[in-house]
């Protein structure tokens, strides 16, 4: 009996274990852009209280996103860089935008609130490139005339890891200034002459908050959560725009995805009176054929489920939910593009 009983606890325990494993299992895997993530915990947490599965999210950049999911760490990938056609053909992945958002520049001034200051690209090209160092500056009191401006050293606060706001900021930054454009360059990491480096948005959103003087630019979530003081920016029609949601919706609404292959679309400087010019889709990167059918397949549901009901909370956090016709894209290359899962 008291070897039945053995045995008997043996096997419970080994079922316990099992099923521990199991619930571990269950859980989805992820890892990359800092931009998406105050929207992708939100999405996690309101699913985790539906379906009892969690989303196990490394908020890490874009380019540690890309880095894992090709060495097949992760189910997947997010990046705020698309990723070429002929890039994701190579890696055997299939790529889709999942959230608009939009990146802001924040500063450190004494006396500046939220939505006081007014730059533009030229400007703000200048002062990370070491030829703007002080905020009074003629050519920020040109566009700030009201604003009384001390004559504190500029500290520029930028990206240190590899990311999509990264890109989205030089992007930007290299339509409007040729000279930033030759020294610096567009990419996910770039070699900054000057500044302070932080990790991550919240990185540098904390840099750009302890530091007297500083400029930096965040996702617009944290400059929200922050209680950052962002600033306008003058868009590509030369029209004074806020930040907001429906800044970012403007810029999206002429995006043109169905001539996009595989969803490579970028949306900083997009025309139009009301358009926020750094504007950037979140994208998602899954193999095509998938290591873990199963893995990917609770990914997808995961995110068919955010489309379905996150709609509200991305516009809580000022993100821009894709609209329906884009939504119906992804779904039907969910079903041409990724083997061995069902389609939702």
């Amino acid at each position: 009996m008291r070897l039945f009983n053995a045995k008997r606890l043996m096997i419970t325990a080994a079922g316990i274990l099992a099923f521990a494993g199991a619930v571990q299992a269950a859980d989805i895997s992820g890892a990359g852009a800092t931009f998406p993530y105050p929207i992708y915990s939100k999405w996690a947490d309101a699913y985790k209280q539906q379906t009892g599965i969690g989303l196990n999210y490394q908020s890490i950049g874009s380019g540690g996103g890309i880095k894992q999911i090709k060495a097949k760490t992760v189910t997947f990938g997010a990046s705020d860089m698309p990723l070429e056609d002929k890039d994701l053909q190579e890696a055997g992945l299939v790529q889709f935008p999942m959230i608009i958002g939009g990146v802001v520049p924040v500063v450190n001034v004494k006396g500046v609130q939220p939505g006081q200051m007014t730059l533009d690209g030229p400007t703000i090209a200048s002062i990370y490139m070491g030829d703007i160092t002080k905020w009074n500056d003629p050519r920020i009191k040109k566009l700030n005339p009201s604003l009384n401006l001390p004559a504190t050293a500029i500290a520029p606060i930028y990206r240190s890891d590899g990311s999509g706001t990264n890109f989205l900021f030089t992007n930007y930054l290299s339509t409007e200034s040729p000279k930033f454009k030759e020294s610096i360059g567009a990419s996910t990491s770039v070699q900054w002459p000057l500044g302070i480096g932080a990790k991550g948005n919240e990185g540098v959103a904390n840099m750009t908050t302890q530091t007297d003087g500083a400029i930096g630019y965040v996702e617009f979530a944290y400059a929200m959560q922050n209680k950052m003081a962002y600033a306008k920016l003058i868009n590509s029609s030369g029209k004074t725009v806020t930040p907001s949601a429906q800044s970012f919706q403007a810029a999206a609404a002429n995006a043109d995805w169905a001539h996009a292959p595989g969803f490579h679309l970028v949306l900083t400087n997009q025309p139009g009176d009301k358009s926020w010019p750094i504007t950037g889709a979140s994208f998602i990167l899954l193999y095509s054929n998938p290591p873990d059918p199963a893995a990917t397949a609770a990914a997808l549901k995961f995110f068919d489920w955010a489309f379905k009901n996150g709609a509200q909370m991305a516009e809580q956090l000022d993100y821009v939910p894709l609209p329906e016709s884009l939504i119906n894209q992804v779904r039907a290359t969910w079903k041409s593009q990724i083997k061995g899962v069902q389609a939702m």
